[in-house]
């Protein structure tokens, strides 16, 4: 299954609403390949489908190691009751710089949320040691990874460099885009394994990057252990609520080409 996704949750605290609209991505590897190449990430990174989460043949298909998984959930009540009960006890991330294990940009770019999605898979973990030097995403991260939460989300909804990027793969999906004044009830979720070993769980619309547990080194992205501390989780959550979470989901790894 193939999601458009949106803003996500509003918070109080938060940087202000930037003014510019995106045009809504869709959670593909056309897309997002597309995207990822034409920012700087090297091409021997590439984003593939992902069918099933359980079935060993289908999980074989995919190419390893993966190094990040990307994802568009919607918002259902069972999922927002276990985000607000986290979030309750945490504070607004204040990190910065780069001895900081996980590279978090929070969203504030109405619609942004696939290029946010795109960002937090590509600036962590073994991707983050394979940007091209003096791309556009190289120079963009040497400018946004020194800034804290609110200047860094600045810095992002004023960049035409990545506005550009972003409109430009924006009309390669599958389903019609959203118009600026129409809402998605799905959120992009990044599950990164960082160079830290530990599996980070990314989106814009929370309060910051969330650790999800320690992985080995043998433990890819994709692993048991990771998907059962990550995607599968969300799904457990769903299902204990009595229903099922429709979902899709990409995976980051080396280019077969």
């Amino acid at each position: 299954m193939v999601e458009a996704g949106g803003i996500g949750g509003a918070a109080s605290k938060a940087p202000d609403e930037s003014s510019r609209i995106f045009t809504m991505l869709e959670n593909n590897p056309e897309v997002m390949n597309d995207l990822a190449h034409r920012l700087g990430v090297t091409k021997a990174l590439s984003f593939y489908d992902i069918y099933s989460l359980y079935d060993s043949d289908m999980l074989a298909m995919v190419p390893r190691p993966v190094f990040a998984l990307l994802t568009t959930i919607p918002m259902t009540e069972a999922w927002k009751e276990d985000r607000d009960a986290e979030d309750v006890g945490l504070e607004w991330y204040k990190g910065a710089g780069t001895e900081e294990p996980a590279t978090w940009f929070r969203q504030t770019i109405v619609h942004g949320c696939g290029l946010i999605g795109l960002l937090h898979c590509v600036s962590n973990g073994v991707p983050s040691e394979m940007i091209v030097p003096g791309s556009e995403l190289s120079n963009f991260l040497e400018k946004a990874v020194p800034l804290g939460m609110d200047e860094r989300a600045r810095l992002l909804s004023e960049s035409e460099s990545m506005y550009q990027a972003s409109e430009a793969v924006a009309q390669k999906g599958d389903t019609e885009a959203l118009k600026p004044g129409e809402d998605s009830i799905h959120h992009f979720v990044a599950l990164v394994k960082g160079l830290d070993g530990n599996l980070w769980e990314l989106e814009g619309s929370r309060k910051g990057p969330l650790n999800r547990g320690l992985l080995g080194e043998d433990e890819d992205a994709f692993s048991g252990r990771a998907l059962d501390l990550g995607i599968r989780r969300l799904i457990d959550i769903q299902r204990k609520a009595g229903g099922d979470l429709p979902f899709s989901c990409i995976a980051l790894a080396p280019s077969n080409e």
